[in-house]
């Protein structure tokens, strides 16, 4: 063959090549608190990530995943080597909010979905990119404050973490508690690495409240629990969806029974009634990840994982329809779809993504818990 012929050939090759690039993953980037304070919280979530269909739409879907150790400046480390190395479409994480929002401001600069399992949110102008799973606390902190009204509390005491997640539990209680005509005395903070709160529960102490509400999550969250009880208080204790977890329980021990909690649906599936469509998703949801982790080992926080799965899965086979993972116009068609899921069932809530909010659920996803015996029990409204 002439030398003509053979750069002809090549040429026409390469022109097929160009037209119809080669199949491209589906890249997930997870970056998890897989060590350090948040391990309780990182650990479940990955768990319940791993439970994403690995094909979707003709596609397989890569999951990388990177541990930030609890640390939200490594977690944005390691959200812009997932985007400018290993060029993921989607980023989920982080384990807590303090990570997730701050990762929140290198996805949305990149055009890059990003799903929280925390709790998290920016302005309206600014959360097009990213979407959390968790109940908000306007919807959570409204239900703990009407268990207060029916208890006849008056007042109310408030510890929780010195960062953003303490901030969303604060404000939350602050508007649940202003409207429902009760009084917050106290904003004592303490720092998810701290091993005491004696001087912050001294000062709750010292005002007298009716009751306390403690704003953490994971197994930090149960240390002011220890702290009021050795402190001899008597009154009703209040938790955030954050300490929903059996690690909460083994670390509180003695001094977390009675505590009134919130969660989603899943907390009391098997009361839920056989026409709730949450009830079935909850019953396959722990089928599938007791079959792999243990009998017993299902919790609320893989769940919401799930759940998020389940959201992604929903919008990546629409967004194949419009281009191919590895591209910018993939990007923006995943983003688009999330906002485009309507009704969808899941364990903790049904969902659906509005533009202008960061959250997908509604009252349905709210239900009261009490520690009995040193479990989570489901608490009649």
């Amino acid at each position: 063959m002439s030398i003509k012929k053979l750069l002809a050939s090549a040429c026409a090759v390469a022109f097929v090549a160009l037209a119809n690039p080669a199949q491209a993953d589906v890249k997930i980037g997870v970056v998890l608190a897989l060590t350090g304070p948040n391990a309780s919280l990182g650990i479940p979530y990955r768990k319940g990530v791993e439970m994403i269909a690995r094909e979707i739409g003709g596609e397989k879907v890569q999951l990388i995943f990177l541990d930030d150790a609890s640390d939200p400046s490594t977690a944005v480390k390691n959200a812009q080597k997932l985007i400018a190395d290993d060029k993921i479409d989607i980023l989920i994480g982080g384990s807590n909010t303090p990570a997730s929002q701050a990762m929140g401001n290198v996805t949305s600069q990149a055009g890059v979905q990003q799903v929280s399992l925390a709790p998290a949110a920016f302005p309206s102008d600014k959360n097009k990119w990213m979407i959390a799973m968790p109940q908000p606390a306007n919807l959570w902190a409204a239900a703990l404050v009407k268990d207060m009204q029916k208890r006849g509390v008056k007042n109310v005491a408030f510890i929780g973490f010195s960062d953003p997640w303490g901030d969303i539990c604060y404000n939350g209680l602050k508007e649940a508690a202003d409207k429902a005509g009760i009084k917050v005395v106290t904003n004592e903070r303490y720092a998810r690495a701290d091993t005491s709160v004696t001087g912050q529960v001294l000062k709750i102490i010292a005002a007298k409240p009716d009751a306390v509400m403690v704003g953490g999550s994971g197994t930090p969250g149960a240390l002011p629990h220890i702290a009021l009880a050795e402190r001899g208080f008597k009154g009703p204790v209040y938790a955030t969806p954050g300490v929903f977890n059996q690690d909460y329980l083994r670390v509180g021990g003695k001094a977390v029974e009675n505590v009134v909690g919130v969660t989603g649906p899943i907390g009391a599936h098997d009361q839920l009634p056989a026409s709730n469509p949450i009830k079935k998703v909850s019953e396959n949801f722990i089928k599938k990840y007791e079959d792999v982790n243990g009998k017993g080992s299902w919790n609320s926080f893989a769940a919401f994982a799930y759940d998020g799965m389940l959201t992604l899965e929903d919008a990546i086979a629409r967004a194949l329809k419009k281009a191919k993972p590895g591209t910018p116009e993939f990007r923006q068609a995943v983003r688009d779809e999330v906002r485009n899921v309507k009704e969808l069932v899941g364990t903790n809530g049904v969902y659906m993504f509005p533009e202008g909010s960061s959250y997908g659920v509604d009252d349905r996803s709210v239900i009261l818990v009490q520690v009995k015996d040193g479990q989570w029990k489901y608490l009649p409204n």
